[in-house]
């Protein structure tokens, strides 16, 4: 049984992740933090990380970007894993992160669906493959209105992913609008679409000539990230210190 600390316990996604727990056997949310509370939730909730008094096996993250130095004291001090899935953080945060990860364990990812992680894995094949062919390389996201930053993270970890496996010689661009000529060969298109309640949406479009492959994910709703997260504590859990992400935990589920 693996016991977590839930940070940002009343949030959308602690609240998912939260039912979702709820029905997985091998986890328990111990405690939750968070800077207000109703008494609905089935465990005790602090406002803050130095009030907590529950023994954890990790913490998952899902609070404000602002207090994550507070949450990387804590875990430095106390030796605690984390599952770090607060998204916009600074370069300055980025390098603490860096920093906390000798003492204790961190995960972080861009995206927590084991579904995009594993997409993530079978693009670095299919550009091994196909780009030396020829084949162009085009992302489109779709994300709902309220999103406030595009392309999303996920697109640009994608575009990562393919770039870094190809050798990093790969430009992205983000609006042609402006330019009059034909695609050059090393770039990687991405188009960002927001609008209605779309949870997240993304393709990776290899075309070649008489042919597209498309490698597709959808997300319905906001459980896959907290699937995922559960999972990402699952795996965390006792590991040595360290900087971990989504494709460790894919690697263990597929040994």
């Amino acid at each position: 049984m693996t016991r977590i600390i839930m940070r940002g316990c009343n949030g959308k996604m602690g609240q998912t992740i939260s039912a979702l727990a709820a029905e997985d056997q091998e986890v328990e949310i111990a405690a939750g933090i968070d800077l207000w509370d109703d008494g609905h939730n089935p465990y005790p909730v602090f406002e803050t990380l130095e009030l907590c008094d529950v023994e954890a096996d990790c913490i998952i993250d899902f609070s404000q970007a602002a207090r994550v130095e507070e949450l990387l004291d804590y875990c430095c001090r106390e030796k605690m894993p984390c599952v770090l899935c607060t998204t916009g953080l600074s370069e300055a945060q980025l390098q603490k992160v860096e920093e906390t990860s000798k003492e204790t364990a961190i995960l972080r990812s861009a995206n927590m669906s084991l579904g995009i992680n594993l997409l993530l894995q079978l693009i670095k094949k299919a550009a091994n493959v196909l780009a030396p062919a020829g084949f162009d390389i085009e992302i489109v996201e779709k994300h709902h209105k309220l999103k406030l930053d595009a392309p999303s993270g996920t697109a640009l970890a994608l575009a990562d992913s393919v770039n870094e496996e190809l050798g990093g010689g790969y430009e992205y661009v983000f609006d042609r609008s402006a330019r009059r000529e034909k695609r050059p060969r090393k770039e990687i298109g991405i188009s960002a679409v927001r609008g209605g309640t779309i949870v997240g949406d993304h393709d990776v479009i290899f075309a070649g000539a008489d042919e597209v492959v498309t490698f597709s994910h959808t997300a319905y709703s906001k459980g896959v990230f907290g699937k995922g997260a559960l999972q990402a504590a699952k795996f965390l859990a006792g590991r040595p210190a360290g900087m971990y992400d989504m494709s460790n935990v894919i690697e263990a589920v597929l040994s």
